[in-house]
């Protein structure tokens, strides 16, 4: 069994907790609040700033230019049709300018993004692959059955977050990284690619669960 269906299976349950968490569901069926979707869609917007910079960061360090060239594609992706999405959904949302561009970090938002801006800095190649692997492999996963389920929300804004996050858009990526890996020795170095890969699971719910039950400092 390769690397990265290895890690998935022994951490199936997790990875299953992650992408088929009530958000994603109620998101599908058009039934998710919009109240929800909107708190997700401000601290998604603030935690894209810190995947551009694992990113970035991926691109500095690869070991060749073809390498780079597919995760420089990806950040191509998230700077400019995903952002121009976050823009029109805002305006869509009720979010303001003002509002979107002050908004700051819950707890596990700030939590997460500080753990892949610091595996981005810290970690080799094959660390910030097992990363991205994570963060994108599971929104492809979720996004992939959403739409084989055919599910088309009445929602314009939730169509499409779907549609983004589906086999046309990340489907490329997610198969290349998981061959970098599997062909990579990072498998020799067991203890902390399972860590890296079951924290990044950990925030994914997290995250979720942070927009879809609330979260807040404790005072």
């Amino acid at each position: 069994m390769s690397l990265t269906k290895g890690l998935q299976h022994k951490y199936q349950v997790q990875w299953q907790r992650v992408v088929n968490h009530p958000f994603v569901q109620e998101m599908g069926d058009g039934d998710l609040p919009t109240e929800k979707f909107r708190s997700y869609f401000l601290q998604d917007y603030i935690f894209v700033k810190d995947l551009v910079s694992i990113t970035a960061m991926g691109v500095s360090k690869a070991p060749n230019l073809y390498a780079a060239s597919m995760l420089n594609r990806f950040l191509d992706g998230i700077l400019n049709p995903e952002n121009d999405l976050f823009q029109r959904a805002f305006a869509e949302l009720g979010a303001h300018d003002d509002e979107h561009s002050t908004t700051t970090a819950t707890p596990t938002t700030q939590a997460f993004g500080d753990f892949i801006v610091r595996v981005g800095l810290e970690g080799t190649f094959e660390d910030i692959l097992v990363v991205l692997h994570v963060t994108e492999g599971t929104y492809l996963d979720w996004g992939t059955r959403l739409i084989e389920e055919g599910k088309n929300p009445d929602n314009t804004i939730y169509r499409e977050w779907i549609q983004l996050h589906g086999p046309e858009v990340l489907g490329d990526l997610v198969a290349w990284i998981s061959k970098c890996l599997d062909k990579s020795s990072i498998g020799s170095i067991k203890a902390r690619t399972e860590w890296l890969f079951l924290t990044t699971l950990r925030y994914e719910y997290m995250f979720w669960e942070a927009a879809y039950r609330g979260e807040e400092w404790t005072t």
